[in-house]
């Protein structure tokens, strides 16, 4: 038996005036995932437990199979360790958000305009020396990650403070860290803003720090649940979670964390994957959430018809060929276009059996709104029964 699971991140929605009051899921044109609804299993995930944040981070440890309750500490240290890095117990990170404040302190663009790798991490290369293990007053080390997501790691006591996440704050006023530490978080907010003055190439004008903790200590996947597993994803976050659970990542040409990220190739690294022998592989694409957090329907829209035409098209006979398989397909939390930002709302999940028919259904927010609420942690293993 080989198992897929397929996370089209943020991709659940709220009716959207701009649809017509539908969802991009029910105007999304996706003959493939129709037909897989239709002999399949529907119905709703709670992927972000009651009283955590909804992130990417609990979403998708909810997706491996894991309590996020239990093992969840923090965004920051899960892509840290996508990174190489090696958190002692005295240590803890920060996320680094490239971002772009306005004048008037509004939250222009959390994605600081996007830039290139490449740009930021001269950036990063930038704050290090400045602000970081350049500077022999510091008691900071900055590290470069992908585009605008980046890593500052800190002593133990700054771990104390409310830090809002700057995609929380699209088009309103940006909101200061609160507590013990935000004091030093806001001084080295400040001191970035003359460092990113130094690259006129990238539209960021300071750092944003959030999501701190101490690194998780999680079981090896095929240890936690009998089988092995991949991950092909552009996320440094997911990769994280793969790193801290052993599972196997490709580095997949063209797999990028927007909207022009390689799906068919991203496709084409699961079923290697599984053909060298994994169990199970995790396919995770971005484009969903970004179109939710930049409100553009149309590209939440097309990001959607992507994963029918370029990966479930050519997934599942190529499934077929290998033998009976399993998969299944959800989102890691909602990122509604109206909003701009995740929601904790329950999800719509698909599974499908290669041998055994499930009652049909739609996949989408309407088809299963009457569905019981299924944990999120839990569907892995109703994904793994025989």
């Amino acid at each position: 038996m080989k198992y897929v699971i397929c996370v089209p991140d943020g991709c659940a929605d709220e009716p959207f005036d701009g649809l017509g009051g539908r969802t991009p899921l029910e105007v999304a044109q996706t003959p493939t995932i129709d037909a897989l609804a239709a002999r399949g299993t529907v119905g709703r995930a709670g992927v972000i437990p009651e009283g955590m944040a909804p992130g990417s981070d609990v979403g998708n440890m909810s997706i491996l199979g894991y309590d996020p309750a239990e093992f969840h500490t923090g965004r920051a240290p899960i892509e840290a360790a996508s990174l190489g890095l090696k958190l002692p117990a005295d240590r803890l990170a920060y996320r680094c958000n490239l971002v772009t404040v306005g004048e008037d302190a509004t939250m222009v663009d959390f994605a600081g305009g996007h830039p290139s790798t490449e740009a930021a991490r001269a950036v990063l290369e930038d704050l290090d020396a400045m602000l970081g293990r350049g500077n022999p007053d510091s008691v900071l080390e900055f590290h470069a990650g992908v585009e605008y997501r980046h890593i500052m790691v800190a002593p133990a006591d700054w771990l104390d403070a409310e830090c809002v996440p700057p995609h929380d704050l699209t088009g309103r006023p940006s909101v200061a860290p609160t507590g013990p530490a935000a004091e030093r978080l806001i001084e080295v907010t400040e001191a970035s803003r003359a460092v990113l003055a130094r690259h006129p190439d990238v539209a960021a004008n300071q750092i944003w720090l959030w999501g701190q903790g101490f690194q998780p200590s999680m079981p090896d996947f095929a240890e936690h649940h009998g089988i092995t597993g991949g991950i092909t994803t552009a996320v440094d976050l997911v990769r994280g979670l793969g790193v801290l659970t052993d599972m196997a990542l490709p580095d997949v040409e063209g797999a990028t964390p927007g909207y022009d990220t390689d799906y068919a190739a991203q496709r084409d690294a699961a079923l290697a994957g599984l053909a060298d022998g994994l169990d199970l592989f995790v396919i995770h694409v971005e484009a969903t959430d970004e179109a939710g957090h930049a409100g553009d329907a149309a590209e939440k829209v097309r990001s959607l018809e992507l994963w029918d035409s370029e990966i479930l098209a050519g997934l599942v006979p190529e499934l077929d060929r290998m033998g009976p398989w399993r998969l299944l397909m959800l989102p890691d939390h909602a990122t509604p276009l109206a909003r701009r930002t995740h929601t904790p709302d329950p999800v719509p999940y698909l599974l499908v059996d290669s041998a055994v028919d499930g009652p049909g259904g739609t996949y989408t927010e309407a088809g299963v709104a009457d569905a019981s609420v299924v944990p999120g942690h839990e569907l892995l293993s109703h994904l793994l029964v025989t």
